[in-house]
C-alpha cells in the first residue's frame, strides 16, 4: 500500500495507522498543539485521492465535510489504496514590491514608549521591555499575509504568506458562512487564531523577539474573513441585503463606525495581553476593510483624477472616484482564478505554470520557482485563455473550436484544461466585468473616462494586462494609465497600524462611499450573460 503527498515521495505498509504517522515518515510538517488527541483541529489535511482507502470520521471530525479529514483521526483501512493528501496552508509566493510610494507615512503609531513605560493610546500598558513591534495582517479568503513592523522606525521585521487554513469550511466566503452556521461553528475562526500564533511563533524565533513585545494587531479582510477571524456571528452577511452585524448596528446608530477592536488575550493571540487587535471598517456590505485599506494605500480618495481600483481575488471589489462622488461594488468572482473550480487549478506556489504563450502550435509556459509543472494559477489561465482565443482554438463562448470535451497542455505531467473549466473561468470573470462596467456606468463614465486604474493584489500584480483586457476581464484602460499596486490591502493595514493620523482618515472615509449592490441593477442578467464571453468590454480606447 502506497500513500502519495503532493509532491513524488511515498510511504507504504502504514495500514491501521494515521495519515499523521504518514506524514512523520515522509518529513512532512502537520501542525498539532494537542498531541494529536483531536481537539485542536490544527492537522486538517486534504484528501485529493483515495477517500474510500481510510476508515470513516471519528466524533472529533464531525464539523468537517467533503474531503477534508483530520490527520491525527484519518486511519488506513485498505491495504491496497492509493492516497494522496496534502496539509492546508502551503507557503504560496509572496508579493513583496509595491508600486506605491509610502515614503511620506509618518511614523505615529496608538503604541509609544518613554520613560521606561509601554503605551497604548496615553494609557500604560506595560514596562518597557526594549522594543515595541505590531503586525499587519491582510486576511484573505483565500491567501493570508501578514508582516512584523518595528512601530518606532517602521520597519518590516519579518513576512510570511500561506494558505488560507479555513479552505476545509469552503472555497468561497457563502460556502463559509454556511459551514460557520453549522455544527462546525467556531472552526474557522479556531484555524484562524492557530495559523496566526504559529506566525508569530516563528516570528519571535527569527527576530529574536518576546510575544509580549507584541502590542497591536491590525487586521483587514472582506467582511467576511474579518468577522470570521474575531469570531462573531457571519449569517447575515449570507442573507439580504448582505450586511454583518457590525454594520447594521453601525446603521441603527449602536455603533459609531464599522471598524472593530478587542484585547488579544481574549481572542487568545499569542502577543502581550493588552495589545489591542484592530479589525479596519467595513465599507458596505461584502466590500470590507481589505477594499478600505486599498482605498488608503493608493491616495486616491485625495485624487482630483477619475480612478477605479480592482481589487481581484475570490470576491473582487471595485471602487471608483469620480468629480467628489466614490462608489464601490463587490463581485462574488468565486475561486476560479485563485485554483478553485478548475481541474488543474492551483494558487501561486511552486510548479504553478504562471505564463502560457503559443509556438508553432506548442505551448511554452513558465513555473513559479522553475520546477516541473503541477498545476496553473490565474495569471496563467488569464494567458491561456488569450492564446486560445487569439489562435482561434476557442470560440468567445468558451466551445473549442474542434468541440473537444479537454485539450492537453503538458503531456508529460497529463495537465489539461477542459470545457468546464472554461466555463467556471467564463462566470468567474463576468463577475468582475460587471462590477467594472455597472459602477462606472453609476457614474457616468466609460473606460476611456479612466485616468488611473489601480490593481490590487499579488494576483493581478502578475497578470499580463494585454491578455486580461483581451478576454474582457480589466476595462480597457491604455496601459500606461494602469498602475500594479501590489498587495495594497497590506499596504494599507501597515499605514493603520504605522500611523493614527492615517487611521482617522479611512475611518472618515467609508461612510461617505456609495455602494451598489449589482445584483438589484435590472440588466444585471444580461450584462453577465455578455460578461460570460471571452472578448474585450466594449467602450476602450480607439488611438
Amino acid at each position: 500500500m502506497a500513500l502519495f503527498t503532493s509532491g513524488s515521495a511515498t510511504c507504504e505498509n502504514l495500514e491501521g495507522r494515521t495519515l499523521f504517522e504518514c506524514a512523520d515518515q515522509l518529513g512532512i510538517r502537520v501542525p498539532t498543539s494537542c498531541n494529536r488527541q483531536g481537539t485542536c483541529h490544527e492537522c486538517i489535511v486534504e484528501v485529493r485521492r483515495g477517500m474510500d482507502g481510510l476508515r470513516g470520521r471519528t466524533d472529533a471530525e464531525a464539523f468537517l465535510r467533503d474531503n477534508y479529514r483530520l490527520a491525527c483521526q484519518a486511519v488506513v483501512a485498505d491495504a491496497g489504496a492509493e492516497i494522496e493528501f496534502a496539509p492546508l496552508g502551503r507557503r504560496p509566493k509572496i508579493l513583496t514590491g509595491s508600486a506605491i510610494n509610502e515614503a511620506d507615512i509618518e511614523i505615529d503609531p496608538l503604541v509609544t514608549r518613554r520613560e521606561g513605560s509601554v503605551f497604548y493610546d496615553g494609557v500604560r500598558i506595560d514596562e518597557d521591555r526594549g522594543r515595541i513591534c505590531g503586525l499587519a495582517v491582510d486576511w484573505g479568503t483565500t491567501t493570508a499575509v501578514m508582516e512584523l513592523m518595528d512601530l518606532e522606525t517602521g520597519e518590516r521585521l519579518a513576512m510570511s504568506a500561506f494558505e488560507n487554513p479555513q479552505r476545509f469550511g469552503g472555497s468561497d466566503i457563502m460556502n463559509r458562512i454556511s459551514f460557520d452556521g453549522g455544527p462546525g461553528r467556531g472552526e474557522l475562526h479556531k484555524a484562524a487564531i492557530s495559523s496566526l500564533n504559529r506566525e508569530i511563533r516563528e516570528f519571535c524565533s527569527l527576530v529574536g523577539i518576546s510575544r509580549q513585545q507584541i502590542y497591536e494587531i491590525v487586521v483587514v479582510g472582506n467582511a467576511t474573513m474579518r468577522d470570521l477571524f474575531f469570531g462573531l456571528d457571519v449569517q447575515t452577511i449570507g442573507q439580504r441585503p448582505y450586511k454583518s452585524q457590525i454594520e447594521h448596528e453601525y446603521l441603527a446608530h449602536r455603533r459609531s463606525g464599522t471598524a472593530v477592536c478587542e484585547l488579544a488575550h481574549r481572542l487568545a493571540i499569542l502577543a502581550h495581553p493588552q495589545a489591542r487587535v484592530y479589525g479596519g471598517p467595513l465599507i458596505a456590505s461584502h466590500v470590507g476593510a481589505d477594499t478600505a485599506a486599498d482605498l488608503l494605500a493608493t491616495g486616491m480618495y485625495e485624487s482630483d483624477e477619475t480612478c477605479m481600483l480592482v481589487d481581484v481575488g475570490t470576491n473582487t471589489e471595485v471602487v471608483v472616484s469620480h468629480r467628489g462622488r466614490m462608489v464601490a461594488a463587490s463581485c462574488p468572482a468565486g475561486p476560479a482564478f485563485e485554483g478553485g473550480l478548475i481541474t488543474y487549478g492551483m494558487t501561486g506556489c511552486d510548479g504553478a505554470i504562471e505564463s502560457f504563450s503559443r509556438n508553432n502550435g506548442h505551448w511554452d509556459f513558465r513555473t513559479i520557482g522553475d520546477v516541473p509543472p503541477r498545476g496553473i494559477c490565474g495569471s496563467g489561465l488569464i494567458d491561456l485563455l488569450a492564446e486560445l482565443r487569439r489562435t482561434g482554438e476557442m470560440a468567445p463562448k468558451g466551445m473549442f473550436a474542434d468541440r473537444a470535451r479537454s485539450l492537453t497542455l503538458v503531456p508529460e505531467q497529463g495537465i489539461t484544461f477542459s470545457r468546464e473549466d472554461a466555463s467556471n473561468l467564463a462566470q468567474a470573470k463576468a463577475a468582475n466585468y460587471c462590477g467594472q462596467l455597472i459602477v462606472m456606468r453609476h457614474l457616468g463614465i466609460g473606460p476611456q473616462d479612466v485616468q488611473r486604474l489601480y490593481l490590487a493584489g499579488a494576483f493581478a500584480n502578475h497578470i499580463n494586462i494585454r491578455n486580461a483586457v483581451e478576454i474582457g476581464f480589466l476595462a480597457p484602460v491604455p496601459e500606461d494609465r494602469i498602475v500594479k499596486a501590489g498587495n495594497a490591502s497590506l499596504a494599507g493595514a501597515r499605514q493603520m497600524l504605522l500611523s493614527r493620523r492615517k487611521r482617522r482618515q479611512i475611518e472618515e472615509l467609508v461612510p461617505r462611499i456609495e455602494h451598489v449592490e449589482l445584483e438589484t441593477v435590472p440588466d444585471f442578467f444580461e450584462l453577465f450573460v455578455e460578461g460570460c464571453q471571452f472578448k474585450p468590454m466594449p467602450g476602450g480606447w480607439t488611438n
